[in-house]
Parts: structure tokens; sequence; C-alpha cells
């Protein structure tokens, strides 16, 4: 009896064409990273210990990778990040190892860090983990900014509700499919 494959198993194939076939131009592409460094320093300024141990790094290059892209980071003298010059050599490399995208987002939604290979410096590995374990984005602070404390904090605990919800639901369904669920693997070199 033939294994009933996932619903999304056709759109994550279309996916994988789509990608393969239409790169962005190298512009977009550099536009975009240098939109999610601004972003990442936006987070970053909120935490000390975070540009602290950011500092400690500085000069040091990190490459990610998923799929089809790949951005490399440097860490700067302030603490923070900078898109890394086109010759640098990075010193660690992480790569997402689940193809899907639809997998990464249910075991996001389950709170799970996705499956990373990871090659270079072990150190600078534990940095970029204490990073990502530790360093959160205040969206309630950000948007009362904008609108005021009130609004801000109603529109949060909804959207906390809503992810909680959502998190109960795929933890429900991961349940009863007895699959394995996503998890930090490492492996250095």
């Amino acid at each position: 009896m033939a294994t009933p494959s996932s619903p999304f198993s056709f759109l994550d194939d279309l996916f994988n064409r789509i990608g393969e076939r239409l790169q962005p131009p190298g512009w977009a592409v550099h536009e975009i990273q240098h939109r999610a460094v601004l972003f990442l320093n936006h987070v970053l300024q909120q935490e000390p210990e975070a540009q602290q141990r950011l500092l400690r790094q500085q000069g040091r290059v990190v490459r990610f990778q998923w799929r089809f892209v790949t951005m490399e980071l440097v860490a700067t003298p302030a603490g923070l990040l900078d898109l890394a010059p086109p010759a640098s050599v990075p010193e660690l490399t992480l790569t997402v190892t689940d193809e899907s995208p639809f997998d990464l987002a249910r075991a996001t939604l389950r709170g799970d860090k996705p499956a990373v290979q990871i090659i270079g410096d072990v150190q600078l590995a534990a940095e970029v983990n204490w990073l990502v374990d530790h360093v959160r984005w205040d969206v309630e602070d950000d948007l009362a900014r904008l609108i005021g404390d009130v609004p801000a904090h109603t529109i949060a605990e909804g959207a906390r509700r809503v992810v909680g919800a959502l998190r109960q639901f795929v933890g429900h369904r991961g349940a009863g499919t007895g699959g394995p669920t996503a998890g930090s693997a490492g492996k250095a070199e």
C-alpha cells in the first residue's frame, strides 16, 4: 500500500521549479538583504547584551544559506551587523537543511528551530545560537510608538491569541501524523 504524500508536496515542487528558474536581479537581492540588515540592527539595538556579544565578534563573517538564498553578514565595530564585502571568506556557514518552506513554517509555529548544518567556528556558532535564543523583536513596543500603548497592546494580545491557536492546531496535527519534529542539528567541521 502506498504511503500518502503531503498535500503540500505539489506546492513544494512548484516552489522548487520557480526558485530554480526565476532568479531576481542582483540589485533586488542586494536591496532586500540591505533591508533585512536594517531590520536586524533595529532589533539588536534594543538588546545591549546582544550588541556586546557582537562587538566581541567584530569583523567575523557568517554565511546563512537556505535553498537558493544566501546572505553573508559581518559584525561591525558598533556591535551591529552589515553585509559582508563580496570577497570575504566566512568563518561560519549555517545551512538550513529543511528544503520545504511549509515544513519550516510548521516548525516555526510549533516553536521549533529549523535543522541547521553548521560548518566552521564552533564558538562563533554558539554566539549566533545565543542571539537566536535571546533576541526578540518587541513588536508591541514599536507599534506603540505609532498608534499608542493601549491600541498596540490590544493588537498584540489578539496576535498572541491567534499565534497560540495556530501553534495548538499545528501541534495537534503534528502529533497525529506520528512524524518526527524538526529540531536543531549541528555538525562542526
